[in-house]
């Protein structure tokens, strides 16, 4: 279990970017959701021991993060936002100096563990070439080749999948759902599509604060039959102001139409009910309307109707 408590950080200026998080990561795959600047990375660097924070606490498997930063990067395995390689050296190459810049120990010998990972992350024909000729989803996958060496009992993954094309990304959903079988998997990204594909559960993080913990399912439910879509004109825009929020503009065909949450479930006329998904969900908590649903203080789960 990962355990975070009363999380500050506050950067020169002053900038608060982490305002008192509190966060408890189960075994698996959990998700950090967020736009960027909203104090993910931040996070993700304070749990790497890469960045101090201001205060607070934070506990793998009881053992003290904040204080013995070296103590936990035997357990860590990190792939950060911008990863950089040497892009004249191979791929086998490049990940062998990696993993003696980890002082990884291998029993067989670096040769054979570098070959075992290059093959777990579909990379073994492509060993000999050079990085600079590897696709952005290429890249990523030796990054986490290396995050993975050591057998690391946490694994943090930040914005992995950006810049990917649907092939790539779909081949980083597979390994990293394989890697959270046994051990615990942070994803922090700024898209929903992730999130929704690899994560049982999942928190949200705007503006430095966490504004909710739940699940995909339990997410949507608190909104289901609550979203509609239609076209707005001026008199449905006067009426919804006091109704309801407007979740997105959306092009469907070709033509501009918009999904609307209204809690009272009662639609504008000519729109039409619409099955709540995570990005309506998502984007309602990145707005300040005191009628978008929260979480209650006491559970994890967004509650429709709670109060900004």
């Amino acid at each position: 279990m990962l355990t975070i408590r009363d999380l500050v950080k506050v950067y020169p200026g002053p900038v608060t970017a982490l305002q008192g998080i509190n966060l408890d990561v189960p075994p698996g795959m959990f998700g950090l959701l967020g736009p960027n600047g909203a104090g993910k990375s931040t996070l993700m660097k304070i749990l790497a021991g890469l960045l101090e924070a201001t205060s607070g606490q934070v506990f793998l498997d009881g053992e003290d993060v904040l204080s013995r930063p070296e103590r936990i990067r035997q357990h860590l395995g990190y792939l950060p936002q911008e990863f950089g390689f040497y892009p004249h050296l191979t791929g086998e190459k490049m990940l062998t100096y990696l993993l003696k810049l980890k002082g990884v120990e291998a029993p067989g010998g670096l040769k054979k563990l570098v070959a075992e990972l290059l093959l777990r992350v579909n990379l073994q024909d492509a060993a000999k070439r050079r990085v600079k000729g590897y696709s952005g989803g290429m890249r990523q996958r030796l990054g986490i080749a290396q995050a993975i060496a050591g057998d690391p009992r946490l694994i943090i993954v930040d914005e992995p999948t950006a810049g990917l094309d649907p092939e790539e990304r779909l081949r980083f959903y597979r390994i990293l759902a394989e890697l959270a079988a046994d051990r615990i998997v942070l994803l922090s990204t700024h898209i929903v599509e992730d999130v929704a594909v690899l994560c049982p559960r999942f928190a949200v993080i705007r503006k430095g604060r966490l504004v909710a913990q739940t699940s995909p399912s339990e997410a949507c439910q608190a909104i289901e039959g609550k979203v509609f879509e239609g076209r707005l004109g001026r008199e449905e825009r006067a009426e919804i102001q006091g109704r309801g929020q407007v979740i997105q503009s959306i092009l469907v065909e070709g033509k501009n139409r918009v999904r609307v949450y209204l809690p009272d479930g009662v639609p504008l006329a000519g729109f039409e009910p619409v099955q709540a998904n995570l990005e309506d969900a998502y984007l309602l908590l990145m707005q300040d309307a005191a009628q978008v649903p929260r979480p209650q203080a006491e559970a994890p789960a967004l509650a429709a109707g709670g109060a900004a």
